[in-house]
């Protein structure tokens, strides 16, 4: 049994065939996923598959890309929305300094907001950061992330950067990118983070991995994450599968 830590089920790709995706998924041993919404079309969307189907979580926030249009009005319905059954996280925040739709600053001051907010409400975070690991790293240690915890999404850094954001609390989640023949850090990465502290995901649509690299990603998928991390460690499937759900669990608090 399989935990997709972080999906985007909500987004456009999946509109005919939510239904079909997740059959698919529970074929392929992935049972539960957290569906993550990043502006308000998209949290909408979490927040009524969450409702509709029991395995389904949701975590949601305000995507680093989308900051500049974060507003009080914005930032008040998030409120709202966090204290929904089954919202079991804050995310996807943080910094994305490859797409650039907003200066750094503006960036910065609502990646703290959010955090400030998950910190009220005692809720983990699950963390976006691209081309941004040094600035990511200082506000996660200044903000003393540790006291809620959170997420390193689609882990995709070196084992170095590894032990750091692992020293500051956090768990590392990897995707179909651990898969990838070149990612060689990132499965070095994968197998010196303490099982623990471990968590696999899909990004769905995105970042499809071997052997669907290209091709639309969906929750099933995980399974191939799940298989590689085994492989690297050199341990069961059935251990990483199991472990990674138990972490997800306890992370979320949700009961086992």
């Amino acid at each position: 049994m399989i935990f997709d830590s972080h999906t985007h089920l909500n987004a456009e790709q999946f509109n005919e065939d939510i239904p079909e995706t997740i059959q698919r998924a529970k074929e392929l041993g992935v049972t539960e996923m957290a569906v993550v919404g990043f502006d308000t079309p998209t949290i909408e969307k979490s927040l009524a598959l969450s409702q509709e189907y029991a395995n389904i979580y949701s975590i949601i926030g305000w995507h680093p890309t989308e900051a500049g249009s974060y507003t009080k009005e914005i930032e008040i319905q998030l409120q709202e929305q966090l204290t929904m059954p089954k919202v079991v996280a804050l995310g996807e925040i943080g910094l994305d300094y490859y797409w650039m739709e907003d200066p750094k600053e503006v960036q910065e001051k609502i990646f703290r907001r959010q955090i400030a907010i998950a910190k009220e409400m005692h809720l983990p975070v699950s963390i976006h950061t691209r081309d941004a690991l040094e600035d990511t790293y200082r506000i996660l240690k200044d903000e003393k992330i540790a006291e809620i915890g959170g997420i390193m999404h689609s882990f995709s850094g070196s084992s170095e950067w590894a032990k750091r954001f692992l020293d500051l609390g956090m768990h590392l989640s990897f995707s179909g990118v651990v898969t990838f023949k070149k990612a060689l850090d990132v499965q070095e990465a994968a197998t010196i983070v303490p099982l623990e502290r471990l968590l696999v995901e899909t990004d769905a649509p995105f970042l499809a991995p071997v052997p669907y690299r290209g091709k639309r990603n969906e929750p099933g998928y995980t399974r191939y994450v799940v298989e590689k991390i085994a492989e690297l460690r050199q341990i069961p499937f059935e251990k990483v599968a199991a472990i990674t759900r138990e972490n997800a669990h306890r992370l979320f608090e949700i009961a086992q």
